[in-house]
């Protein structure tokens, strides 16, 4: 099983096992990127980096709880001196990780036009794709002193030839699926039925694929993927549901999910037993303004009191952190 398309539904997966030991783990995954109008069409020019400096106050909160975050950055973080001078040391000392988010629209070069089709790296030419993605590896790793291992396409747009770039690349770890969305309606990938466990993309170059965590919760539970997909004309229904405790979908983040549905998806992935539960923001939502979760100094306390609880409740169900090294780590290939 060599290069499978991360923008396709595996056929007959390849499950990734991991040593005795291991257990189950949460990965903390930041989405480290510029401050852009998100209701806006796509600029190469018009963002800001005025978040960069709460990044090192979301890093010193984390270490606080022994946590070591992934931060996956793209090319205006990668080259902000801030955004180094923020995590670099804690990168250094391991208690962070750095990886790659490739947002094509800001990325040299820039040989495409500036559309929503083409904001998904995976609906790139494949060398355009490649020497973008080069060129935010290397600025990676030229300004903060480590390899990338993970990498996560930008509007999680992979495609056909995303798995063999990051194989050429040194990635190990792929998370850009996000399993229970559809993003097809725009030109973007289908990852309505991917799988939640980690599989092989390509075993031999111990590249996998490791899913972000969306989980679906209720008494309808069991049939959310086939039943939730064929409500999004019907947005109403998808509340009653939610609201009636009978069908809700929660991915693992503090964006639009309250503390008490990301701990039911937590229970809900431990039951299934996930080896892996992946959690994600975007790194913007660490201040007041950028984006539609934290638009007042409340919405940030509320922020960080989510995380607080989400911790808690993961130490207590004897969830532990983990990094991407501990998981290659821990790849059992036998």
């Amino acid at each position: 099983m060599a290069n499978l398309p991360i923008n396709e539904v595996p056929v007959a997966p390849e499950f990734v096992s991991f040593s005795a030991g291991f257990g189950q783990r949460f990965l903390l995954t930041v989405d480290a990127e510029e401050e852009f109008d998100w209701l806006a069409p796509l600029d190469r020019h018009q963002h800001r980096m005025d978040a960069v400096p709460a990044l090192r106050k979301f890093q010193q909160f984390c270490e606080g709880f022994g946590i070591c975050p992934v931060y996956l950055v793209d090319y205006p973080i990668a080259t902000s001196q801030g955004a180094v001078d923020a995590l670099g040391q804690s990168i250094a000392a391991g208690r962070a990780e750095v990886g790659v988010q490739l947002h094509s629209w800001v990325n040299p070069p820039h040989d495409e036009d500036v559309n929503t089709f083409n904001s998904y790296a995976g609906n790139l030419p494949a060398d355009l794709e490649q020497a973008k993605f080069m060129a935010l590896r290397d600025a990676i790793e030229s300004n903060f002193g480590a390899a990338p291992r993970i990498f996560r396409s930008g509007r999680y747009g992979a495609g056909a030839n995303t798995a063999r770039i990051l194989s050429e690349g040194g990635i190990s770890i792929d998370t850009s699926v996000r399993s229970g969305f559809d993003y097809s309606v725009d030109g973007g990938p289908n990852y309505r039925d991917h799988p939640l466990r980690p599989y092989w993309l390509d075993r031999e170059a111990r590249l996998l694929e490791l899913p972000l965590t969306t989980v679906y919760w209720g008494a309808l539970g069991r049939l959310g993927p086939w039943l939730y997909p064929r409500m999004w004309r019907i947005p109403q229904l998808r509340g009653a549901l939610a609201h009636s405790h009978l069908l809700d979908r929660i991915p693992l983040t503090p964006e639009g999910v309250s503390v008490k549905e990301a701990i039911r998806g937590i229970d809900v992935a431990i039951d299934m037993e996930l080896p892996i539960l992946v959690l994600s923001f975007h790194s913007p939502s660490l201040m007041v303004g950028n984006t539609p979760y934290v638009r007042n100094h409340e919405d940030l306390d509320t922020f960080y009191d989510w995380w607080r609880a989400v911790f808690a409740h993961l130490a207590l169900r004897n969830v532990a952190p983990t990094s991407t090294g501990e998981i290659m780590d821990a790849v059992a290939l036998a």
